[in-house]
């Protein structure tokens, strides 16, 4: 691992991840490595992805130079199986492309890694600390229901397939973000910070 620390960020669906991780590039000057929007950037840029996708799934999963969203979407929600398979294809990547990232940011002593799937990946290997982010799971419903323009059972949907409270134990440190006060989650925040600076 480099010199740098690395914050590994993750929570629920809705929770506010990015919001935090806004608040620490603004506010805390911290690099921040989104690990969904990477991934997607990777998966239809990616030599190598392109090459097993197409291995995995078939020709059909681009078009021309694009990626087919729909047919990845369609064969990663057909059988369990199938997203372990893609994830295997795609997680080593973006893992690669991270440490890359983060080797670039000499002039920072501190980045995060933002993930839903922190630990389900294995990305949480490459944090020294774990940050969760929670709020009430009425809370998240009803910010995931905006932000996504989902019906109440799309988003309850997903919030089953994840399993926060479970990721909730195994990090280091939890930021309740359950009401949109910046005052607070900086204090939060600050306190975070220098219990990781000081370690």
């Amino acid at each position: 691992m480099s010199g740098i620390k690395t914050i590994g960020i993750t929570g629920g669906i809705g929770s506010g991840k990015t919001y935090i991780c806004n608040l620490l590039q603004k506010e805390f000057g911290i690099p921040v490595y989104d690990c969904d929007k990477e991934a997607k950037r990777l998966t239809a840029s990616n030599e190598e992805i392109r090459r097993k996708l197409i291995a995995l799934i078939g020709p059909d999963v681009f078009v021309g130079e694009n990626l087919d969203k729909q047919r990845l979407a369609d064969y990663l929600f057909a059988d369990v199986e199938n997203a372990s398979q893609v994830n295997a294809i795609i997680h080593p990547v973006v893992s690669e492309d991270f440490k890359r990232w983060r080797n670039e940011q000499q002039e920072s002593p501190t980045v995060a890694l933002e993930s839903a799937i922190l630990f389900e990946s294995g990305f949480n290997t490459m944090a020294d600390k774990v940050l969760f982010v929670d709020a009430p799971e009425d809370v998240r419903l009803h910010r995931a229901m905006l932000r996504d323009t989902a019906s109440e059972a799309q988003i309850r949907a997903r919030m089953k397939m994840q399993q926060p409270k479970l990721h909730r134990h195994q990090a280091d440190f939890i930021i309740n973000n359950h009401m949109p006060d910046d005052t607070r989650l900086l204090e939060q925040l600050t306190t975070v910070l220098r219990h990781i600076a000081n370690d």
